[in-house]
């Protein structure tokens, strides 16, 4: 099979805290509210099909069943096929989102039809001059604590707040209470899970009026009191490595890696039939050459270069997230 870049439809999602931003970016996007771009996703609720190419028309579990191997790579587990491990996505938090918290591997193969725990990274895009996120609780909050704020209605004095900037990342393991406050684009790298249980939602209703539901009875079985990491928090400043590349390691998970790059001219790389590669290019203009011809980037793009797809060259000067397997 002749391979080359993968790119794909985006599956855009209206929840009612979105809005226009990435249009910003310079992405077109349909009617209405857009909350989240699924930009490379297999998971059942919203499936990414190829759009260009001879494959045009397959969707990612297709794909990994068609070729296998030559797209996964080598060094990554064959089950992979059944059950692809990450999930990118764009985010634009027009307003905040619930205070939430997503359960690990385990807990979300017992209680949920879901093949992966969520562990996830957001990388800020663009962030309002007062934007914050949640991230955490405050130090010492104990579980009957925050069971008596829930109960009393004043859960916000349990929540650590964090003021966030552009290049901001943040690394928020399964179980971390967390949410963004308004304001806020985003490129988010996660496993491939969608489960969220909403601990907090702001009392306010959706388009039916009816306040969405709350999963508090699950959110305190898989909640981590313990204080937040601050070496969840960084503000990456990438390194030259070459002429017109400079790169950083800005996340490092059990579940996947992910590096930031910024390029400016031509930047050799070479998919040698290990491990597949899932790229975000958020800033700037891009070309990728490939033994098959050229693709010229519609930025902002998520593509897959699948394992075995041999020397590429990315041409440009860009910004972007490279994500792969840990």
């Amino acid at each position: 099979m002749a391979l080359y870049p993968f790119r794909f439809t985006p599956v855009y999602k209206d929840y009612l805290w979105g809005g226009r931003s990435l249009e910003r970016l310079g992405r077109k996007l349909p009617p209405g509210n857009v909350a989240e771009s699924w930009e490379i996703s297999a998971h059942p609720d919203g499936v990414s099909v190829i759009c260009n190419g001879p494959l045009a028309g397959l969707t990612l579990p297709e794909l990994l069943e068609k070729a296998g191997e030559e797209v996964l790579g080598r060094a990554l587990e064959p089950a992979f096929r059944q059950r692809f491990p990450l999930l990118v996505k764009l985010i634009d938090a027009n307003l905040p989102l619930s205070v939430q918290v997503h359960p690990n591997d385990d807990y979300a193969r017992r209680f949920e039809s879901e093949t992966y725990g969520k562990t996830e990274m957001w990388y800020i895009i663009g962030a309002e001059a007062e934007a914050a996120i949640v991230y955490g609780l405050q130090p010492g909050v104990t579980a009957a604590e925050f069971q008596a704020a829930l109960a009393e209605g004043n859960i916000e004095t349990c929540l650590y707040f964090r003021k966030v900037c552009v290049g901001d990342v943040i690394v928020i393991p399964a179980g971390t209470v967390h949410g963004l406050g308004k304001g806020i684009v985003l490129a988010e790298i996660q496993q491939n899970s969608n489960a969220t249980y909403r601990i907090y939602d702001y009392r306010r209703k959706d388009a039916s009026g009816q306040e969405r539901p709350l999963h508090i009875e699950k959110a305190m079985q898989v909640m981590d009191f313990s204080p937040g990491d601050p070496a969840h928090f960084s503000h990456p400043e990438p390194e030259q490595i070459g002429p017109g590349q400079a790169k950083a390691v800005i996340a490092r998970t059990p579940y996947f890696t992910v590096e930031l790059m910024i390029g400016d001219g031509e930047w050799p790389e070479c998919a040698d039939g290990s491990r597949f590669v899932l790229y975000t290019f958020f800033a700037g203009t891009a070309k990728i050459y490939f033994e098959g011809g050229v693709l010229v980037l519609n930025i902002p793009e998520s593509l897959m270069i699948p394992a075995a797809m041999g020397d590429y060259t990315l041409e440009g000067s860009f910004k972007a997230l490279k994500t792969y397997v840990s």
